[in-house]
């Protein structure tokens, strides 16, 4: 985690040099400032820095892993990273529902992205919940 906050918060730091310069190289050409440019580099500075302050926290309370540590062999990093669904068509259907929100965004039909964001949540549980099958407990085992 330690090199994935770094290159986050390095992208911040170019990011919100880059909106003071483009906020004054503005202001300096056309005698005022290009609000578009400048609020959408500084809405990237703060998602970069979001980012990497959620990965700097993070690597705080975990163990280094091997990627962190420079005495570290390739076999240390060797195992079970997670499992992934082979065949799933939720993905499919998450895509779906998002086109339709934003299609009806482009034409700006309230019904329709009503329709495409209720699709999206029904989606999006569908493909969280997929594999669950818990089974119920109750008082009496």
């Amino acid at each position: 985690m330690k090199t994935e906050w770094r290159i986050f918060l390095i992208i911040a730091g170019f990011l919100f040099g880059a909106t003071i310069l483009y906020g004054a190289w503005t202001h300096g050409e056309s005698g005022g400032v290009e609000w578009v440019g400048t609020v959408a580099l500084l809405l990237s500075f703060l998602l970069c820095s979001m980012c990497g302050g959620f990965f700097w926290f993070v690597s705080r309370r975990i163990d280094l892993r091997p990627e962190d540590r420079p005495d570290a062999e390739i076999a240390d990093g060797a195992g079970e990273v997670g499992f992934f669904s082979p065949g799933s068509y939720w993905p499919f259907g998450l895509a779906l529902a998002a086109a339709i929100a934003a299609l009806g965004m482009v034409f700006w039909q309230f019904w329709l992205i009503g329709a495409g964001l209720l699709a999206v949540v029904f989606a999006a549980c569908g493909l969280l919940f997929e594999y669950y099958s818990g089974t119920r407990r109750t008082a009496e085992h």
